[in-house]
């Protein structure tokens, strides 16, 4: 990605192209509330926000800020070369809608057993009261607000990225 293709940062505004790789921990009081089903399952302040470059931050919350039983393990796995091997989550009884860090590398160990939530497999994700987009792509769990600025990867066009 060339920097020239960078979104210049308005006034309160971040560049993921200023994001650090690898990611940065950082731990947050920025208000989460999460509806599914009609219902609000998750309502915090609390939480690990990640930020990667060319990723929208992703936020871990600690597990036992959902309403109880909305979260049961998961199927499959995935690996992250800096964050290390990821266990998913079923959400609401749904399918796999989270994921998790049991056993993280060092670097992201005080973030052990926080659950992110892909935004686009809830019906609401709100940051602050901002409705939260999801990153394109599928894979990815980036959560897209007014204060970030892109391009993000997982949009088309990204993949080689």
């Amino acid at each position: 990605m060339s920097p020239a293709r960078r979104v210049a940062p308005g006034p309160g505004q971040e560049s993921v192209w200023d994001y650090p790789r690898p990611p940065s921990l950082q731990r947050s009081v920025r208000r989460i509330v999460i509806r599914l089903a009609g219902r609000t399952i998750l309502d915090t302040s609390g939480s690990w926000r990640v930020c990667e470059t060319s990723h929208p931050p992703v936020y871990y919350v600690a597990p036992e800020d959902f309403e109880p039983g909305k979260l049961s393990p998961g199927n499959g796995s995935s690996y992250c070369e800096f964050k290390g091997a990821a266990t998913y989550w079923h959400v609401g009884g749904g399918h796999n809608a989270g994921w998790s860090y049991e056993n993280p590398t060092p670097a992201f160990a005080p973030m052990r057993g926080a659950v992110a939530v892909y935004p686009g497999q809830m019906d609401e994700v709100l940051l602050d009261g901002e409705p939260v987009m999801p990153q394109a792509g599928g894979f990815y769990g980036g959560w897209i607000t007014s204060e970030v600025v892109g391009p993000f990867k997982g949009e088309p066009g990204t993949r080689g990225w």
